[in-house]
């Protein structure tokens, strides 16, 4: 085991920068969406809906071949990049929903004071709402945290270099699976527990009660 994590480490930093990237881009996703949801109006909230309903709808395998395969194709991406993008887009339809319910959680009466004193619609979500919002969403965003970090692993079908495929070269190689799929599952679990402990950190931090 101990000669077949060394090989499949070097694949730990592809892991967590695939998921950094995805939660990156999602979390952008999640919150517009979300605010355009809430406070977009009829088109943007439909909009905003339609892409929360339809990406949550799909595999997110699924998700990744078309982008690689599709979209990669004319814009010319690495599969590293797709990978990574793919499971941003589809984190983003998560969050949507997570972000929503967290501004939704905000009282109204809020947002009919800052509207009172002059504040624009906009400048009232920016500066009062949102940072209320995310605080709020702590705790169901860190559940998130940890399945794009699990998600990731998918990325390999499209042959970025990370754990679950590292792992995949070693079963071949050797004739034994159990070995190297169970060293991959042991980094996983270390960096799940990692990513979980910090995140409790961040929210007894930052947490607030309404």
């Amino acid at each position: 085991m101990l000669e077949t994590l060394k090989f499949i480490i070097p694949g730990l930093g592809i892991t967590v920068s695939v998921t950094a990237i995805a939660l990156g881009l999602g979390l952008l996703a999640g919150i517009i969406m979300a605010v355009c949801r809430v406070y977009g109006g009829p088109v943007l909230s439909a909009l905003a809906g339609a892409y929360s309903i339809l990406v949550r709808s799909l595999p997110v395998v699924v998700i990744i071949f078309v982008l690689f395969f599709v979209i990669a194709e004319l814009v010319d991406l690495s599969p590293f990049l797709s990978g990574a993008i793919a499971l941003g887009f589809a984190s983003g339809a998560y969050q949507c929903e997570i972000f929503r319910g967290a501004i939704n959680s905000v009282p109204r009466s809020q947002m009919v004071a800052a509207r009172a004193i002059g504040m624009s619609r906009f400048k009232a979500v920016r500066t009062i709402i949102l940072p209320q919002a995310v605080r709020l969403a702590l705790p169901a965003w860190a559940n998130e945290v940890t399945l794009v970090l699990k998600d990731s692993s998918l990325v390999y079908v499209i042959g970025v270099p990370e754990i679950m495929r590292r792992a995949q070269y070693v079963s071949a190689s050797t004739m034994k699976p159990f070995v190297a799929f169970g060293s991959a599952a042991l980094l996983y679990l270390v960096l799940t527990l990692l990513a979980s402990r910090l995140l409790e950190k961040v929210e007894q931090r930052f947490s607030i009660q309404m």
